[in-house]
């Protein structure tokens, strides 16, 4: 009778240390890819390259993919955070909808043994450095991308011309970098920026902005949007404002809903930083560290990836 009780404790032994192994040591890993609005175009595009991403390497992992309903709704975003490492999951892969609130929720994951990956927008270094946090940032050069667009609008004004700039989500770190290139392009030509309003990220509230600086300044040459959503908003609020091909609209994604835009002037370039492949990015260097076992603190600060000019020229 004791040593089955031996064998009985040995065995139960045995099955709590398979049960403490980390899933991807056993079975594919286990990726969360958690997303700001599915309402954008952009993410949604983002998560299909995910998808196919994950069907043409099945054996490797496994993805679980979320996002929000809402762009500025952080509490959201935190809320699918801690249901994924309840899920267990191995690694996180996120776009978070703010550089700062997310760093906690974040923090707690990485404290589970999850491992995180930061893309699209970059969490706040001085948030992740109280924190004692290394997530590394798989992305474009945001600013360098908007200067890329600034330059292009640039081209097509005078000095002493007067813009404005509709940011996205102005506690985001690649609305404010967006921003900064725009500014930085406008400076470089002796171009006035009137002013800098929030859109939100959203084609209604991009609309909305643009409406107030048209009727605010009606001398005003062009619209500088901080992503396609919110220049689609501007390109309606021109056209209310009978100023079609008086008022230039540039923006940032190129998303398939700007493309018949930039063919007919309406809009005059945008930034492409390859949506399909920005969770792919993330996904694989969260991937190749958990297959070398590397911890978080060991991970790279940044791996930045492409973004170009796209303008009706553009093959």
């Amino acid at each position: 009778m004791r040593s089955t009780r031996r064998t009985l404790s040995t065995a139960l032994a045995l099955a709590g240390l398979l049960v403490a192994a980390p899933s991807w040591a056993q079975s594919p890993p286990k990726v969360a890819l958690v997303m700001k609005s599915l309402a954008n175009e952009f993410f949604l595009t983002m998560e299909e390259g995910a998808k196919a991403h994950q069907k043409a390497n099945a054996k490797q992992y496994t993805l679980l993919a979320n996002g929000i309903k809402d762009e500025t709704d952080a509490a959201a975003q935190i809320r699918i955070v801690e249901q994924m490492v309840a899920q267990k999951v191995d690694a996180l892969v996120i776009a978070p909808a703010d550089s700062k609130a997310l760093v906690p929720a974040i923090k707690a994951a990485a404290d589970k043994g999850v491992l995180v990956v930061n893309i699209d927008n970059r969490l706040d270094e001085a948030a992740l450095k109280e924190k004692g946090l290394q997530v590394p940032f798989v992305g474009p050069d945001n600013r360098a991308g908007a200067k890329l667009v600034g330059d292009a609008l640039a081209k097509t004004l005078k000095a002493g011309d007067k813009v404005g700039i509709i940011e996205g989500v102005s506690t985001t770190f690649n609305a404010q970098q967006r921003t900064l290139g725009y500014q930085d392009a406008m400076k470089a030509a002796g171009i006035t920026v009137v002013g800098v309003q929030s859109g939100q990220w959203e084609i209604d509230k991009g609309n909305q902005v643009a409406s107030s600086m048209l009727r605010e300044h009606p001398d005003l040459k062009a619209l500088l949007a901080g992503n396609d959503s919110m220049a689609l908003g501007a390109v309606a609020a021109v056209k209310a404002a009978g100023k079609t091909g008086k008022v230039a609209v540039v923006g940032y994604d190129n998303i398939s809903a700007i493309k018949p835009m930039l063919k007919d002037g309406r809009v005059l370039a945008t930034a492409d930083q390859f949506a399909a492949k920005q969770a792919v990015f993330g996904i694989e260097t969260a991937l190749k560290a958990l297959a070398a076992k590397t911890p978080q603190a060991g991970m790279p600060a940044e791996i930045k990836t492409d973004v170009v000019l796209v303008t009706k020229d553009s093959k």
